[in-house]
């Protein structure tokens, strides 16, 4: 069940970032979208194979997001729905993978 958010947030990303570079020429779009969406992929594959450290790579991925949002909120003040919609992404996403990483590593 816990790797349903990473195999959607992969694709999400991916097109996303796809988009932007379609739309902008922006080659950070294409290759942070791709990359991290690969990422995100690759955690879902060992979450639902669970393998060791998928929790942990969905945790980082979605810290990086929330992280990368962050700036880009407080530049355009708010006003743009693109960075309203990858802040919170980010952090539904690191709130859910953090109390996963806690259940899988903790028993909490």
């Amino acid at each position: 069940m816990a790797e349903h958010p990473s195999f959607t947030l992969a694709v999400l990303l991916a097109a996303g970032g796809t988009a932007g570079y379609i739309r902008t020429r922006s080659l950070p779009s294409i290759i942070a979208g791709l990359g991290l969406g690969t990422s995100y992929a690759f955690s879902g594959y060992l979450l639902k194979t669970n393998k060791d450290y998928g929790a942990e790579l969905a945790l980082g991925n979605s810290v990086l997001l929330l992280g990368s949002a962050v700036p880009r909120v407080v530049k355009t003040k708010a006003r743009a729905p693109v960075p309203l919609t990858l802040l919170a992404a980010g952090a539904l996403a690191t709130f859910y993978y953090q109390k996963k990483f806690r259940e899988f590593r903790f028993g909490v």
